[in-house]
């Protein structure tokens, strides 16, 4: 049987069909931004809409209880609302609570952080510390940009991914990027559609710091009209251009002797060198703070031995190595380890070593020393194994940097019934405008009458 176009579709089982519209009001706010409201018995998740506001929104994924769309009108609109800065945000899928205060935005993060420990560990910290923050705007300090050849329009196409999508948003500015980046932003698309080798391009990555660069991926070799168009951009904006040709090892300078990209913590007077593709913060401004909290709750004394673990490029390990303390720094990045150790030489410390080791299994670790403390800053997918294994060592102090509540409320609870006390915990907002949770928590052994 033919379904007529653009009739929505309906699974047997849901409740409303895909494309379908519906009215609501909203009550609340969920964890990651989205508001709450009621159809038909059935909770509604809204993207884009706030408590108190009637709205119109498209139904884009349904379940039996439950349904999840995007807000295409806002019929009642909430005193609260704020005009979004980028022209973007209606299509990317990046920076999602632009229509919402900052304080609004910290609200629900707090908020999140609180419900996972509830919810998974039955936890909460004794002491909730403030939250760190920064500016709202104009604080990103990299960024990468996909491509997309265009065959039947013969264009590039250059931008972030649209929400819920594969597409690209193409990009006129991003307005949390620090302004040199954006700025270079600002120019590229021009810049790109004259190029001879545009259909292949792979990504730019744009890296502000201490020696900004533009590395270019490419799958296609570029013409010295192109290497001069990429360089004479990146220099005028105070950039090294960096080329790096598809599955052919790392990014190569055009400049000669041109420096590492790299970035400073100033209040340890410690500057990191880090190649292109290596992990870094890209809040400056919550970076420093964040090492500085760690610093303040670890509270280390000269000597005392130190685990970082997950340690990149030595944001942590070499902060407190600067304190007196004896660092270990462990990653599982080979690469990563060479550069943590060679910034330990760069800033002429000698009580911080590294090594390479699959921290996903901890238990087949050799541990060389007895540590006091271990810091801990793991991806989203947390570190239960590595948390269970420092639990056994009896360590006295275990600060745990997140990037997902889940994970850290999971891992927190194993902490738990291994008797440790979770001291004090607080939300870092490294990513303003978006849902992402950054949380720091200080779990101290049961011994300890910290």
């Amino acid at each position: 049987m033919n379904r007529s176009r653009g009739k929505p579709r309906r699974a047997p089982d849901a409740p409303a069909a895909i494309g379908q519209r519906i009215e609501l009001t909203l009550e609340r706010l969920t964890h990651d931004g989205r508001g709450i409201g009621r159809w038909q018995g059935r909770t509604v998740f809204a993207e884009g809409g706030l408590p108190g506001e009637k709205v119109d929104s498209r139904v884009v994924r349904a379940r039996s209880k439950l349904i999840e769309t995007r807000v295409s009108r806002v019929l009642e609109t909430s005193p609260e609302r704020l005009q979004p800065a980028c022209p973007h945000f209606a299509l990317c899928g990046g920076c999602s609570l632009q229509h919402m205060s900052r304080q609004t935005q910290l609200d629900i993060k707090q908020q999140a952080l609180a419900q996972q420990l509830q919810h998974f560990a039955g936890l909460q910290p004794e002491r909730w510390m403030p939250a760190l923050t920064g500016a709202d705007y104009g604080y990103r300090q990299r960024t990468r940009l996909s491509m997309r050849w265009d065959r039947q329009a013969q264009r590039l196409v250059m931008g972030y991914r649209q929400r819920a999508s594969s597409e690209l948003v193409e990009l006129a500015q991003c307005p949390v990027l620090v302004p040199v980046l954006d700025g270079v932003l600002r120019e590229l698309p021009t810049l790109l559609q004259q190029l001879d080798a545009r259909a292949g391009l792979g990504h730019i990555e744009l890296i502000a710091g201490e020696h900004p660069s533009m590395v270019v991926r490419y799958m296609q070799p570029l013409s010295a009209a192109d290497i001069d168009r990429l360089h004479g951009l990146a220099t005028a904006h105070g950039l090294v251009c960096r080329l790096q040709p598809e599955a052919a090892g790392p990014a190569q300078a055009l400049q000669a002797d041109a420096p590492e990209p790299a970035y400073r913590l100033a209040d340890q007077q410690l500057t990191f060198r880090f190649a292109a593709g290596d992990f870094t913060q890209v809040n400056a401004e919550i970076n420093q703070q964040m090492v500085n909290q760690a610093l303040d709750w670890l509270a280390l004394q000269p000597g005392e031995r130190v685990l970082d673990l997950f340690c990149g490029v030595g944001n942590f390990a070499l902060p407190m190595a600067r304190t007196g303390a004896l660092v270990t720094g462990v990653e599982g990045s080979a690469e990563m380890v060479e550069r943590a150790g060679s910034n330990a030489r760069l800033n002429e410390l000698t009580n911080a070593h590294f090594f390479q080791a699959d921290l996903s299994k901890p238990e087949a670790i050799q541990w060389q020393d007895d540590y006091q403390a271990a810091l801990l800053d793991p991806p989203r997918d947390g570190a239960a194994e590595l948390v269970a294994v420092l639990a056994r060592r009896k360590l006295r102090r275990i600060l745990y940097v997140s990037c997902n509540p889940a994970t850290l409320a999971r891992d927190a609870g194993i902490l738990a019934e291994a008797g440790y006390r979770l001291v004090q915990a607080g939300i870092m907002d490294m990513f303003p405008q978006t849902a992402h949770v950054e949380a720091m928590a200080l779990f101290v052994s049961g011994e300890d009458k910290t």
